[in-house]
């Protein structure tokens, strides 16, 4: 279970970004895994991990607010290790210092091009991953209220089958690329800094075409439909957003991802905020006045809801559990809000004309005060 990024950082949440920074330089200063003894180190690296990684998250104002809606579960779902320290100033802190993006990539596994916010490149920089893919999933609210598997179909790019992604037209039209000698990455000296960049003759693949594949035309990739299928957790709404990592497209550091974003359609019956349902429920005049019994399929069940005697029109009752679930605790259930809507009939045979009239002649004003229950019954009896 892992601590709350705010208790690592020993900040309040209400604190300034200014006041994040300061808390997390102290204790990166404090357990950088080079300046502690050797015996130290394994330990250090674990502390400077995690308060790294708060420090990426609450330093980013849209990370932040992810984080303080879903929690852990949100950053997990929406930033890969690298995600959550891209873009984050971390310069500022150690200035030319220290290669944040080694130290990083010991503690995650890999090396972390991290690009601006850093005071400078990195060692053995990364290969790109491929872009991400956006998508809309359209629910029913019925689906959102259950969760469902959904066979999702989108197109991306993948390798070319007839080069394998090379670009090229066969293995011979392949050459080590002259620039950077087949390394993928040339080194730019100032001075006493040293920053390594990806080689702008091969794109950091370290090969030259000299004749490109018929099918993509040197592009190595083919457009192409996809299907995947995904489970959607019940519960989620118009706001919800789900990763399904690596089934974006192609790149030479690896495919990117999958962002599906939910779109709950209109219900007939309900209208939905939040994890709460809303709906209007008809009652005939009579059984408003004499009160009695509605039966409402929620989306759960059918129930029974009881209507008190002289209940008024636009009156608001709550049938608790009765609504969505929480996407982040199934076990979580809203309410449903039932608004009695008492209706009139439009036309009226003779008899029932003088019925009403005789109940309207019971129930003014001026006539004797029994109760509404029993002047009714008077006038239909």
């Amino acid at each position: 279970m892992k601590k709350d990024y705010y208790e690592i950082l020993g900040v309040p949440k209400s604190a300034s970004v200014a006041e994040i920074k300061k808390a997390y330089r102290a204790l990166a200063l404090k357990h950088h895994p080079d300046r502690v003894p050797e015996a130290e180190k394994k330990k250090a690296e674990e502390q400077f991990k995690e308060i790294s990684e708060a420090y990426g998250v609450l330093s980013d104002p849209q990370k932040r607010q992810t984080y303080d809606q879903f929690g852990h579960q949100g950053i997990d779902q929406n930033y890969t290790s690298e995600d959550i320290f891209r873009g984050a100033d971390f310069s500022s802190i150690f200035g030319q210092e220290t290669d944040l993006g080694d130290i990083l990539g010991r503690m995650f596994g890999g090396s972390f091009d991290l690009g601006q916010g850093f005071g400078g490149g990195t060692r053995g920089s990364r290969r790109a991953r491929g872009h991400d893919i956006q998508y809309e999933v359209e629910l029913t609210l019925e689906e959102a209220y259950s969760g469902v598997k959904k066979e999702i179909k989108f197109p991306r790019h993948e390798h070319c089958k007839k080069c394998d992604g090379s670009g090229a037209k066969d293995s011979s039209s392949l050459k080590t690329c002259s620039s950077c000698g087949g390394q993928g990455q040339v080194v730019m000296a100032n001075g006493f800094f040293r920053m390594v960049q990806t080689c702008p003759k091969c794109r950091g693949t370290g090969k030259v075409i000299t004749e490109f594949c018929p099918e993509c035309g040197g592009r190595g990739l083919a457009r192409v439909t996809r299907t995947v299928e995904v489970n959607i957790p019940a519960g989620v709404d118009n706001d919800s957003q789900l990763r399904v990592r690596g089934e974006g497209e192609v790149g030479p550091g690896g495919n990117g991802d999958l962002f599906l974003f939910i779109r709950v359609k209109e219900h007939a019956v309900f209208q939905r905020e939040a994890q709460d349902l809303k709906m209007d429920l008809n009652v005939s005049f009579a059984k408003a006045a004499l009160g009695g019994e509605e039966k409402i399929k929620t989306l759960k069940e059918e129930v029974v809801m009881k209507i008190p005697e002289g209940t008024q029109s636009g009156k608001v009752f709550r049938m608790r559990g009765q609504g969505m679930p929480d996407v982040h605790r199934g076990h979580d259930f809203g309410d449903l809000y039932v608004r009695v809507m008492i209706t009139v009939p439009s036309r009226l045979n003779a008899r029932q004309r003088e019925l009403m009239e005789g109940l309207s002649h019971e129930l003014d004003e001026s006539a004797p005060k029994s109760s509404l229950k029993d002047r009714f019954k008077k006038a239909f009896k």
